[in-house]
């Protein structure tokens, strides 16, 4: 899973991320409801763990702003309100589910699982589309021409990014962050070593190639036979 955690409290930021990230989940942190709300209109999460209480937006105006401008992530809000009437206030600000501190690692870690079960809204769930190229979301299959293919998570990540923006160029910078995190130190030369791992699977073989190198700056999938 892709996780954006939006808590101001540094400590509790950085317990869970670095639990997150020892179960092999993809960990982006921000410290405010600004930052994170601009990092969560930028990039796609399957999860946004949200504090109600942060500097600059509150918890419940960040969920209801993203609501409002059409993105359905699963929101799961962390508060150390506990009265009936804030629980009912966070559920319909947006938030799916709703986790009072202190709590365990083990019940988070387990709500987090279950939401990123959920179902995608329809348009989330349709399936990506290149040629003969087909990603499905919803069950994470990847098939080329028939033939399923076996990708790790990292690279199941790198070729749903780049199908969610067929035909334009993404920048190797842009590419990690999305892929490993904003966090992350991944180098470039790893980028280019997941991409050579994922051409592999999905070109070999195939006249026509999709994953295409723009020199210079990064990479992008489109209908086009390979130079």
């Amino acid at each position: 899973m892709r996780v954006l955690i939006i808590e101001d409290d540094r400590s509790m930021a950085g317990l869970l991320q670095r639990g997150l990230q020892e179960e092999n989940q993809v960990v982006t942190v921000a410290f405010d409801g600004q930052a994170g709300l601009e990092i969560a209109k930028s990039y796609d999460f399957d999860v946004v763990v949200l504090d109600w209480m942060l500097p600059l937006v509150d918890g419940t105006e960040v969920a209801r702003r993203l609501r409002r401008i059409g993105i359905s992530v699963p929101i799961l809000m962390l508060t150390a309100r506990d009265a009936v009437p804030d629980i009912v206030k966070g559920l319909d600000a947006g938030a799916d589910d709703y986790l009072t501190k202190p709590f365990s690692f083990a019940e988070f870690l387990a709500r987090l699982r279950a939401l990123g079960r959920r179902p995608k809204t329809e348009a989330g769930a349709r399936p990506l589309k290149m040629a003969n190229l087909t990603l499905d979301p919803n069950t994470r299959e990847v098939f080329r021409a028939g033939r399923e293919l076996k990708l790790t998570p990292t690279e199941y990540r790198l070729l749903e990014f780049l199908l969610r923006r067929s035909g334009r160029v993404a920048s190797r910078q842009a590419i990690v962050e999305a892929v490993w995190g904003i966090d992350s130190d991944v180098e470039e030369n790893t980028l280019d070593a997941f991409v050579r791992l994922l051409r592999a699977k999905v070109d070999q073989n195939h006249k026509l190639k999709l994953i295409h190198t723009v020199r210079g700056f990064g990479y992008c999938v489109k209908q086009e036979s390979e130079e």
